[in-house]
């Protein structure tokens, strides 16, 4: 069974940082191209990042230099480190396995408010 575990997140202030991490069990991690999602209040889910199993990433324009998304293929682990974070990056986080069957992490809250 393909399970995604998300930790990280939180409230912050603009300016600030967080990471958020995705440990996956039951799949074989390392020939997936897993990556980020995000969904504000009222909007539909959307792109972040996502990374390919050779490593080559590719971002949101409203992110880019910003995030970073990262994998440790040794422990299964995706990473999304969150800087100069803003209040329009307020959203459930949610990282994602895709496939013929895609998989999805629970969520995780990002708050980024003064």
């Amino acid at each position: 069974q393909v399970r995604l575990v998300q930790s990280g997140g939180g409230s912050v202030q603009p300016g600030e940082s967080l990471t958020l991490r995705c440990t996956v069990s039951g799949a074989n991690f390392r020939i997936y191209s897993p990556g980020w999602y995000r969904q504000a209040p009222g909007k539909q889910r959307e792109f972040v990042a996502n990374i390919s199993s050779s490593g080559y990433t590719t971002y949101a324009d409203s992110v880019k230099g910003r995030f970073t998304i990262s994998r440790d293929n040794k422990w299964n682990r995706l990473s999304l480190q969150m800087n100069s974070l803003k209040a329009e990056d307020t959203a459930v986080y949610y990282c994602n396995l895709p496939g013929r069957t895609t998989f999805w992490g629970q969520g995780t809250q990002v708050t980024v408010s003064a």
